[in-house]
């Protein structure tokens, strides 16, 4: 089936996907029976961030099931948390297609998708279904602004779709990073970044977040982390999508877009390592994750929580349970009981 999704075209292959996992995570015991041998259940993995209790580190990053369509799949896949969005108040359609393209000579993706999603009422209802069901399932939402809505009136979408998502999530991150909407990054700098924080702080006491752009400055991103901090947010997901192109070998390198997949993984290690230097912050790291020995390299670099995309897209079904299983083996060779040891 794998392999048959990539005969496709990536976003019609993605539709496809995302479709039949949505079906299955309908299906009650046929969602349960095969989460049994998939999920890895292990004391060991158990992780404590923001207030949140989750199974295991490794969590599915936003942009993968944008309308909360298939969260009890991605439990039974073996994930410790899920992230959905990005999510505006409004639905809209995105950006024109093709706007989705497989670089496997990269491992990587690019994508402009544009926000594309049903709107966050849509998803409240899809959210609050799930939580009836009772899964131990952590899941996070992720937030936007709609491409019409100018930025000196961003923060007025982003609090809308908060209120309308705040009862269904266990976390929320303000996206103000991603490259496919006009003018978007623009939020991370000081003026816009401080005042957005000022108004959405107040309008929740769940665990808020920030997404950076791997594409930052030092000082620019030393100086998010100081405006997350003087705000009260719990937490940096680092990092976004970037624009960069360098060393890339396939011919869509030259599409527009946000690049994701292996040629991010050095700068967002790169970028992980600086924000750890910083205390205060719950670090959630993402960005070319393929293995176990990935995963344990962002854990001991100072992320409490690791996501995954693009390697997922490569690596497939059984990709969450092999890379905590590889995770537990590297553990136990560095003599490391439980990963709550690592944040002590």
């Amino acid at each position: 089936m794998h392999r048959l999704l990539f005969a496709l075209d990536p976003e019609t292959a993605h539709g496809l996907a995302l479709g039949l996992l949505a079906f299955w995570s309908e299906r009650g015991p046929l969602l349960e029976v095969p989460a049994r041998l998939l999920r890895v259940e292990d004391p060991r993995l158990r992780v404590e961030a923001f207030g949140v209790s989750f199974p295991n580190p490794l969590g599915l990053a936003a942009g993968m099931d944008k309308d909360a369509r298939a969260l009890g799949a991605w439990w039974a896949l073996g994930f410790g948390f899920a992230e959905v969005g990005t999510l505006t108040p409004r639905p809209q359609e995105g950006n024109p297609r093709p706007r989705l393209f497989r670089l496997p000579e990269d491992r990587a993706l690019i994508n402009r998708m544009g926000f594309n999603n049903a709107g966050a009422l849509a998803a409240a209802g899809r959210l609050k279904a799930f939580r009836e069901r009772g899964l131990p399932f952590p899941v996070g939402v992720n937030l936007g602004k709609n491409r019409d809505t100018p930025l000196a009136r961003a923060a007025e979408d982003y609090l809308e779709a908060l209120r309308v998502l705040e009862p269904h999530g266990d976390y929320f991150v303000l996206n103000v990073s991603s490259p496919n909407t006009p003018g978007l990054r623009a939020l991370q700098e000081g003026p816009f970044l401080d005042e957005l924080l000022a108004r959405l702080r107040p309008a929740t006491t769940k665990p808020l977040l920030l997404k950076v752009a791997p594409d930052l400055s030092w000082e620019a991103l030393e100086e998010v982390a100081a405006l997350a901090l003087k705000h009260r947010l719990q937490g940096l997901v680092a990092v976004n999508t970037t624009v960069a192109r360098e060393g890339l070998k396939s011919p869509w390198a030259r599409e527009e877009g946000g690049l994701s997949g292996r040629p991010l993984k050095g700068r967002a290690l790169e970028v992980l390592k600086h924000l750890a230097q910083i205390p205060g912050l719950v670090l959630v790291s993402v960005g070319g994750v393929e293995t176990a020995l990935d995963l344990w390299e962002r854990l001991k670099a100072g992320a409490s929580l690791v996501q995954v995309y693009t390697g997922f897209v490569y690596g497939g079904p059984l990709f969450p349970r092999r890379l905590l299983k590889g995770l537990l083996t590297l553990m136990a060779a560095e003599g490391v009981s439980r990963l709550e040891d690592l944040r002590r």
